[in-house]
């Protein structure tokens, strides 16, 4: 498919084949490396559509190949598109960022006996939970949307819990530092996000991020995955761990044990930090629509330029009070690139089963790549920087456009 819809004679297909030997070498190393089945990747350079391919393995049982087309659970790159939508409301005037959660949400805390709510709640913002440090510390009390048996237990409502229901037990328990103090990566505070976002648009959180992100994009197959193998999506991966690993099924119905990735945890809940499923190239045309000169830009350059600013100090501070090299803006990651002076944008996304990245460099260039397998160390992040060293090597990119073809 990298060779789809371009043209220019010699030199164009030298700079093509240049370019598609360092992705294709730095994807099938991933995959040999980590034992991953398959995966997917797609470039964009200057807003074009550069290289769109898949590699090994979507199904390994129905020997089905991956393409560039192949859906995958994209896990916590699901967090830059609920930042989008977010920073969406506030150019409309229909949010503020400093406005208190308390003030838009009405949540009732599910206390246990002589419990009381943690007065600090009340000085959680908006821009807390986009930049984690709204005071939850998984690695400290836990990450409730891995939790979602034990709450629906605990709080007397149908399993697996719901937002809402998670957002409630929350609401009873104390934090775990004072908002604003630090940076402590929350999947809760985007799960709250998301139900901002239905409060204020009277719409549910997949219909509203459809109607004003996805369509506008271009991107039409993009969706909240499903738990359950049963809700596998049409194009859509099977998702893989480096060993047999079963558990305990999050759904009460289901006494056998089930694979991980298929009843492990309860997909759907997950919705605004790490349910959407997408391919490389659904990735690549939203990154592109927050690329400058897009032609129909997600965010106005100013609201991408808040998108990319640190945290209030003292949140990702060094010691002498500088800004620290690497932070977390309103759901990006900012940080220098790897072998070459700069910063990039960037996220990545891990569940059992799931790894992905999203990477928008400031010299034009993104790149999505999407994997069935998580292998959980550090050869997972490999492929970042292998891909970041393929995006330096290349000397003459492809011309013409795949987004065209597609």
């Amino acid at each position: 498919m990298a060779a789809a819809g371009l043209g220019g004679g010699f030199l164009a297909r030298a700079a093509e084949c240049d370019a598609a030997a360092l992705f294709d070498a730095a994807m099938e190393a991933h995959l040999k490396r980590c034992g991953t089945p398959g995966g997917s990747l797609a470039v964009v350079k200057d807003g074009r559509l550069v290289h769109a391919k898949g590699y090994g393995l979507a199904d390994k049982a129905a020997g089905v190949k991956a393409d560039a087309d192949t859906l995958f659970r994209i896990a916590s790159v699901s967090k830059p598109v609920t930042a989008v939508a977010v920073l969406q409301l506030v150019e409309r005037g229909k949010l503020r960022l400093d406005t208190p959660v308390k003030d838009i949400l009405t949540v009732e805390p599910f206390l246990e006996d002589g419990a009381k709510v943690d007065e600090r709640l009340a000085r959680v913002t908006v821009r807390h939970l986009l930049h984690h440090t709204a005071g939850w510390d998984r690695d400290k009390s836990g990450d409730p949307m891995f939790l979602s048996k034990l709450i629906a237990e605990q709080t007397g409502t149908k399993a697996p819990a719901a937002p809402d229901a998670i957002l409630r037990y929350m609401a009873g328990r104390p934090l775990d530092f004072d908002p604003g103090e630090r940076y402590a990566y929350s999947n809760l505070g985007y799960c709250a996000l998301g139900r901002i976002l239905e409060k204020l648009t009277g719409k549910p959180y997949e219909e509203y991020v459809r109607e004003t992100i996805l369509t506008p994009a271009g991107i039409s197959r993009m969706r909240i995955g499903a738990t359950r193998l049963s809700g596998r999506a049409e194009g859509e991966s099977r998702y893989y761990l480096p060993g047999d690993g079963t558990c305990d099924s999050v759904f009460p119905d289901e006494t056998a044990k089930v694979e991980w990735p298929y009843g492990g945890f309860y997909l759907e809940a997950m919705d605004a930090h790490g349910a959407w499923i997408a391919s490389a190239v659904d990735l690549a045309r939203f990154a592109a629509a927050l690329s400058p000169g897009a032609k129909k830009p997600l965010l106005k350059p100013e609201t991408v330029q808040l998108m990319e600013e640190p945290p209030a100090a003292p949140a990702s501070r060094k010691p002498d009070g500088s800004t620290a090299a690497r932070y977390y803006g309103c759901g990006w990651s900012v940080q220098p690139t790897p072998d070459r002076p700069g910063r990039n944008r960037a996220h990545n996304g891990s569940l059992p089963g799931t790894w992905a990245m999203l990477v928008t460099r400031d010299d034009g260039v993104s790149f999505a790549a999407l994997f069935n397998q998580r292998v959980g160390d550090k050869r997972d992040g490999v492929a970042e920087q292998d891909l970041h060293k393929a995006v330096n090597a290349v000397t003459e990119w492809p011309i013409g456009d795949l987004f065209s073809a597609q």
